[in-house]
């Protein structure tokens, strides 16, 4: 599974926290730099340089903190050899291909500038131009957040702010943070045939009792659709069925519009569209499932789901999201 997470928002410092220096005057090159770093460097970076984002954490060796790094250790002809042509046996990639030889200095400059020479924190992602108005009404969630305290410490050794806090990071910043910091950091994934947020949560108030939304764009297809009037058994069985081990990729209504769905390139079969599924005959959709498609997320099931598994799949997509053409 390839997720697009161009979005990510794992790992970002808060919004409280203060710039180290005041700001000088911005220059155009290094508004352009800047946005060059915002869309290509943070995820595995940080916003403010500081490598201090959950994909760093699955990186070995780990981006570098160039807010740790001094200049005169790393030379700007280095950092752009490195964004030009990456960096043999670590994450980073050669960025020559998407960016021009012009960009590539626009954001080795900027690094040095804004991070290197200045400390500067860069830009805030939590912002009322990003949909965060008042962010500081979560601050006793902040030290989930940034790690300061284990999101699995027992709820017993946690004072009553601290509760708080936990269940707020909860409700609010688990599905962006993850897991800032544990004790126990278990498998690094698990899936959930669930979008995220979870539970019909949304920092916007006005969306939180929108029941057409919810939690976010993509909640409204984590909901199944309903069964055909007397539905046999073998569509309740596929039902089932499809929920525990399909809808994680193809959303609950078989739309693929989920979050996950989303992130996906390609993007998985919507099997409620006609034009996707004009050409998908049982026997098709079966192999489909028991053998996967090569060049796609979509896995073989044939070692996962038995022969009459896969067939209560295949009547269920037939019976309720599309019907399957025949020959």
């Amino acid at each position: 599974m390839r997720l697009r997470l161009s979005l990510a928002l794992v790992g970002l410092l808060l919004a409280g926290s203060a710039p180290l220096v005041a700001a000088p005057p911005a220059t155009e090159a290094h508004e352009r730099g800047r946005a060059i770093y915002n869309f290509r460097c943070y995820f595995c970076h940080g916003y403010s340089g500081d490598a201090a984002t959950l994909a760093a954490s699955f990186l070995t060796p780990p981006p570098r903190n160039f807010r740790t790094t001094r200049p005169e250790d790393l030379g700007r002809e280095a950092m752009l050899a490195a964004v030009s042509g990456g960096r043999p046996g670590t994450a980073m990639q050669p960025f020559a291909t998407w960016l021009t030889d012009a960009e590539i200095a626009l954001v080795v400059d900027f690094i040095r500038r804004e991070f290197m020479l200045e400390g500067r924190a860069n830009t805030r992602y939590h912002t009322t131009d990003n949909g965060w108005p008042d962010h500081d009404r979560y601050a006793p969630a902040y030290p989930f957040a940034t790690g300061e305290l284990a999101l699995d410490t027992p709820w017993t050794e946690l004072s009553a702010t601290q509760a708080a806090g936990k269940r707020l990071f909860l409700a609010s910043c688990v599905s962006c943070h993850d897991r800032a910091h544990v004790s126990d950091p278990g498998p690094a994934w698990s899936s959930r045939p669930l979008s995220y947020p979870r539970a019909g949560y949304s920092h916007r108030p006005a969306e939180r009792v929108d029941a057409a939304t919810g939690a976010s764009p993509y909640a409204i297809h984590d909901t199944p659709p309903p069964l055909p009037p007397g539905a046999d058994a073998t569509v309740q069985r596929g039902a089932a069925l499809f929920q525990a081990n399909c809808a994680f990729c193809h959303a609950a209504d078989g739309t693929g519009k989920n979050w996950i769905g989303r992130f996906m390139e390609p993007p998985p079969r919507d099997l409620t569209a006609s034009a996707a599924m004009v050409t998908m005959t049982p026997d098709r959709l079966r192999a489909t499932l028991r053998d996967g498609l090569p060049g796609t997320s979509m896995p073989a099931w044939g070692q996962v789901l038995d022969a009459d598994e896969i067939d209560a799949i295949v009547h269920y997509v037939d019976r309720v999201l599309h019907p399957l053409a025949r020959e």
